[in-house]
């Protein structure tokens, strides 16, 4: 009977060892499972990166073929046309804002060129001027006022601020706090450091959520807007729908129309732009107007492989002149590329 107990507890004593290495090889192989995957995922986060940042470098060297092509394109018209602008009538308008595309091996480049001297000068602007862009832009009594004074109070040389504007007391309760440059602005984005502009006005998108639109896109203060322009006035060659609109209050559908029909003319004067727009030559709306060659022009480029859906873009302003026959003023070496209206 002794024997037969005995064996009973060793048999009990054998499985209970059996389960325990079950359980060990049980979270052995879990470990394991977690290890692989952790490893499994890391790699493929870390494949995924580099392909992305290879697809991002060759994107950029092709964004910059391009603005060397866009740069060549423009250098080379202005040597070719002297100051007539005679056009080559198969030849699309360098400066007519839409992008040129090539390929080039297996990706793709595109450049346009923009012409700072066809936007508003916002170091030049005077207040008059600027309260009719804000109220061409739809933009409300209140707003407005504090946009204009703002602005003209950031650019003037004192500390007096005007009845709707801000001085240093004003910045200096932001988080963090600031001063106001009291002085003319160094770009275009400077405009976001001023009261009263939002990013919504400044890149154009609908700052309501709560209020349906078809069209979320609204005209953007980076479009119309300047520092690089070596004009008081707007060339009407080459200025954008959105700057004509914001000058003159005609219906932006009409601008954008006035531009598609001005893209046609292989010879463009003053004479023959002002009919498109329904204003005679003795309208005192042309004293806002100037007609004449580009001489600072924005170079946007972008490059992508073709597979890719994620393009590198760039962007210069240069400026004709210099030992080189021009002189760059600014690079930005990863530019914003917005939606489209």
């Amino acid at each position: 009977m002794k024997p037969q107990i005995e064996f009973r507890l060793f048999r009990t004593k054998l499985a209970d060892e059996n389960g325990v290495a079950l359980i060990v090889v049980l979270w052995i192989f879990i470990f394991l499972f977690v290890v692989a995957f952790d490893f499994s995922t890391s790699a493929r986060e870390e494949a995924t990166a580099a392909h992305r940042f290879s697809n991002e470098t060759i994107g950029y060297y092709l964004a910059v073929a391009g603005f060397e092509r866009g740069l060549y394109d423009f250098l080379n018209q202005q040597a070719g046309t002297g100051q007539q602008f005679q056009q080559d009538p198969k030849r699309s308008d360098l400066f007519d804002g839409s992008w040129r595309e090539e390929s080039v091996g297996a990706g793709v480049s595109r450049v346009r060129l923009v012409d700072e001297g066809g936007k508003i000068n916002i170091n030049r602007v005077n207040e008059e001027t600027l309260r009719r862009v804000f109220t061409n832009l739809g933009i409300d009594d209140v707003r407005r006022d504090i946009l204009v004074d703002s602005i003209m109070d950031w650019r003037d040389a004192d500390d007096l601020h005007r009845t709707n504007g801000a001085e240093d007391d004003y910045y200096a309760s932001l988080s963090p706090p600031y001063t106001a440059k009291n002085g003319p602005l160094d770009s275009v984005e400077e405009l976001l450091w001023i009261r009263g502009v939002t990013h919504g006005l400044f890149f154009g998108y609908a700052e309501d959520k709560s209020q349906p639109t078809d069209n979320p896109r609204r005209v953007a203060l980076r479009d119309i807007f300047t520092v690089d322009s070596p004009i008081d006035r707007v060339n009407l060659r080459t200025a954008p729908a959105e700057v004509i609109h914001a000058l003159m209050g005609i219906p932006l559908e009409k601008c954008r129309t006035f531009v598609e029909e001005r893209k046609k003319l292989a010879e463009k004067t003053l004479a023959d732009l002002l009919p498109l727009l329904g204003i005679s030559a003795g309208d005192a709306a042309l004293q806002m107007f100037i007609f004449t060659n580009p001489s600072v022009v924005a170079v946007e480029a972008e490059g992508r492989l073709e597979d890719s859906r994620l393009p590198r873009r760039v962007k210069g302003t240069v400026r004709l002149g210099g030992a080189q026959g021009f002189e760059m003023l600014r690079w930005l070496d990863r530019d914003i590329a917005l939606p489209q209206n």
